[in-house]
């Protein structure tokens, strides 16, 4: 598991920082459930900015390769996620609420002096994956009713039609 990656977020966008790696995807436990395998790694890159309206931002850049189950045959499927967000960061509950009301876009979080990166990218990796995932054309064997074995209360049925 790697440990936290922490910034003071109103810093860093003040400062237009910039930061980037890669993290396994065993290191996104929130995800586990999800997926296939845990086995590859989502690359991510953070930089800090102003919007707009010069507020502070954070702007988040996922792309990565995740083995989904498919709901349909539950056999693994790949999936390929690409992210990108601006988060906005406020000093002021009251503020954050009113920006948000405004704007029913924008995506606005608390400026917080201990910032928890991997924690932003694992929410951002599972808002982008799908709730119930699917191939377009499954590979499995899906009998319609009625195929396959004949139904026993057929013969039944048969008996009771014959004439003594």
């Amino acid at each position: 598991m790697s440990d936290p990656i922490l910034i003071d977020s109103l810093d860093f966008a003040n400062q237009r920082r910039h930061m980037a790696g890669a993290i396994a995807l065993v290191d996104l436990p929130r995800t586990h459930d999800l997926l296939a395998h845990t086995e590859g790694e989502l690359s991510w890159s953070l930089e800090g900015g102003k919007d707009a309206l010069s507020r502070p931002t954070l702007h988040l850049r996922l792309a990565g390769e995740f083995s989904l189950v498919c709901q349909r045959c539950l056999t693994p499927m790949p999936f390929r996620l690409e992210a990108d967000s601006t988060l906005t960061l406020f000093t002021n509950e009251a503020r954050l609420e009113s920006a948000c009301e405004d704007d029913d876009t924008l995506d606005a979080v608390m400026a917080d002096p201990a910032f928890d990166v991997l924690a932003l990218i694992e929410d951002e990796v599972l808002l982008g994956l799908p709730m119930a995932p699917r191939h377009a054309h499954c590979e499995a064997d899906i009998r319609p009713a009625g195929s396959g074995k004949p139904n026993p209360f057929a013969a039944l049925a048969a008996l009771k039609r014959k004439p003594e």
